[in-house]
């Protein structure tokens, strides 16, 4: 059996360092934010090459509360794309915005900017493009337009941790760079957790009132805000786990050349790297016919796979305001369709590769 995903190795193998970690919160006593958290900012920061890192208690609200040091609100558009998670959409809905969908570029799942562009109006407050699946977005052209109209450019970098887009780190590459730590993503909490990462001392400092009640001293509130705050147990997870995320991440990336070597021979083509790019394959979905028959037959043979994402945000009910139906994203709408996500995690026996390709051969 090779499941789709197993965390278990790669948390078994840190037990002792994690258990030691979490014995530092419980006899700090610090249990939310604290010292823990201000370390793995301070660290992840270091990591980005910036000068700000804000923990979260998910990437959802790292979306949300980035959205609002940005000063989008009620009135404004958020040029986004259709294909990816949900929370992308939501955060945008959260802060009174109105989510406005561009297509993607099929062969890099990523955001189209020429689409981006074309969706620009006068209503236009900022770019939300998602370095989807671990492969940064093509982001010159995008920052491009964002300085055409003045507008401010948020990454959702939530799969993304290290990966590079023209020797820039995500979170790096926009104003603001929004990350999740869920368990599955190649830097994975315990639990829920999330980052943004910024360049700007004033949204840096926006944010951290957001995240916090917007409280400089104890039970003073400057504005109405939130209840963002990332737990120390988080934290302390999260450092001990930093430290290995590059060579997991390198370990990703050698899969994924092993996996496209092996789908070119048997005829089926591997996801595209955009030249420039390091993705860091938090997923690795390639484009199957007949998928759900494939599918079964792979769980047939003891083989895990998922599809990342069954139906693009543009057809989904949350969304049916919008009123954008079949073929209005026709790129987003093939991916949703079409693609099958692999195996791909660090951890991942030697040989699977060749055995989920000779599976999946006999299947097509």
């Amino acid at each position: 059996m090779i499941p789709f995903i197993d965390l278990r190795p790669q948390n078994d193998a840190l037990r002792g360092e994690i258990e030691a970690a979490l014995g530092r919160v419980l006899d700090s006593g610090a249990y939310t934010l604290g010292p823990e958290v201000a370390a793995f900012e301070s660290e992840f920061a270091a990591w980005c090459g910036v000068p700000h890192a804000v923990a979260m208690n998910s990437g959802t609200t790292a979306l949300h509360l980035a959205l609002l040091a940005a000063g989008v609100g009620p009135g404004d558009d958020v040029v986004t794309t259709p294909f990816t998670f949900i929370a992308t959409a939501c955060a945008i809905r959260y802060v009174g915005a109105t989510p406005v969908f561009a297509d993607i570029d099929f062969e890099t799942r990523n955001i189209d900017p020429v689409a981006l562009a074309k969706a620009v109006t006068g209503r236009t407050r900022a770019l939300l493009p998602v370095h989807l699946y671990g492969q940064p977005a093509d982001m010159d052209p995008i920052r491009t337009t964002a300085e055409q109209h003045g507008l401010v450019v948020i990454e959702d970098a939530a799969q993304a941790q290290g990966a590079r887009y023209r020797g820039e780190a995500a979170g790096r590459l926009g104003a603001l760079g929004c990350f999740s730590f869920y368990p599955t993503k190649n830097l994975g909490a315990l639990g829920e957790g999330g980052l943004v990462t910024t360049q700007d001392d004033r949204l840096a400092e926006q944010l951290r009132l957001l995240r916090d009640w917007a409280s400089r001293e104890k039970y003073q509130h400057d504005f109405v805000a939130y209840n963002g705050r990332m737990d120390a147990f988080q934290g302390a997870v999260l450092r001990v786990k930093l430290k290995r995320l590059a060579a997991w991440n390198e370990e990703r990336r050698a899969l994924a050349a092993r996996y496209g070597e092996l789908l070119a021979g048997i005829g089926l083509e591997p996801p595209r790297e955009l030249p420039g790019c390091e993705s860091v394959w938090h997923v690795y979905a390639v484009r199957v016919p007949e998928r759900e028959r494939v599918a079964a037959a792979l769980r047939e043979a003891g083989i895990g796979t998922a599809v990342v994402y069954p139906r693009a945000l543009h057809l989904q009910p949350a969304f049916a305001d919008l009123a954008l139906g079949p073929g209005s994203f026709p790129n987003a709408e093939r991916a949703a369709a079409e693609l099958l996500a692999l195996p791909l995690y660090p951890g991942l026996p030697e040989d699977a590769p060749a055995r989920v390709t000779a599976a999946l051969a006999a299947a097509v």
